[in-house]
């Protein structure tokens, strides 16, 4: 594909919409549940009510962060970061460890390198939000 139909497209359309994302959340979730590396972050998942809920709201969360359907907006009423994670202590840590965790469900799922920095780029961001402490 082009860059310019490229940049035309959102994160959501080019990662192949509904299914793309949640490609990526079942990889995302498939490396906290089963990589020792990430337990601290599968640990802090089960604090709330679960993984599988915790993999469906995510869905819901990255198809509008991506610039599709705000399907979190729509059940929640907003998707402020902050707020969807005051009761998570997120801390330098846990930001890096999620970040690495969804780095490699990039790669898993073999997105090219331009997007795949784009993605890190906004993660990164989204990221630094969520965390609540030092």
């Amino acid at each position: 594909m082009y860059l310019a139909a490229q940049s035309r497209q959102s994160l959501y359309q080019q990662l192949g919409g509904d299914d793309g994302i949640r490609a990526l959340v079942k990889e995302f979730y498939d490396i906290a549940e089963q990589d020792p590396e990430a337990r601290e972050l599968h640990l802090l998942h089960l604090r709330g009510a679960g993984i599988a809920q915790s993999r469906e709201e995510q869905f819901n969360y990255l198809c509008g962060f991506f610039g599709g359907p705000q399907y979190y907006v729509m059940k929640h009423g907003h998707s402020r970061l902050a707020q969807i994670h005051e009761h998570v202590p997120i801390g330098p840590e846990m930001r890096d460890l999620w970040l690495r965790c969804m780095a490699r469900a990039i790669g898993k799922l073999g997105i090219g390198d331009d997007l795949a920095c784009m993605m890190m780029r906004n993660f990164t961001t989204a990221a630094e939000a969520a965390r609540n402490m030092d």
